[in-house]
């Protein structure tokens, strides 16, 4: 069986480094089994995907295993917490899919589970 996960990490490394973690190992998992996964960053989340980019972080080899899974991080959110050169640099998408946001409801209309950490 192949499961569709979409996986919103809105937690940054700050606030609770266990919970993004968490995020992106749940990622890795699906992935590793093979299903269609989506990695979205979103609120403080997408300061975790501009501070996991860098190669010095510990987070950074599992980011480097779902690359191909992160659809990027929510255009919004990135430019209000000032981490859009991070991201774009990087070569992560911003997502404007809703009135210049990420949507949860894209992935909810494509079959997507959806999981927040």
């Amino acid at each position: 069986m192949t499961n569709k996960v979409a996986i919103f990490v809105y937690e940054s490394l700050a606030g609770d480094m266990s919970r993004a973690y968490r995020g992106l190992k749940t990622a890795l998992e699906f992935v590793q089994a093979g299903d269609e996964v989506a990695v979205v960053f979103d609120g403080s989340g997408v300061e975790t995907l501009a501070a996991i980019t860098d190669s010095g972080s510990k987070l950074n080899g599992i980011l480097q295993e779902i690359k191909s899974s992160v659809d990027g991080a929510c255009s919004f959110c990135a430019s209000s917490h000032k981490v859009t050169e991070a991201i774009t640099a990087a070569g992560y998408s911003l997502l404007t899919d809703f009135q210049g946001e990420a949507s949860v409801r894209k992935y909810v209309n494509d079959g997507y589970t959806i999981l927040s950490f």
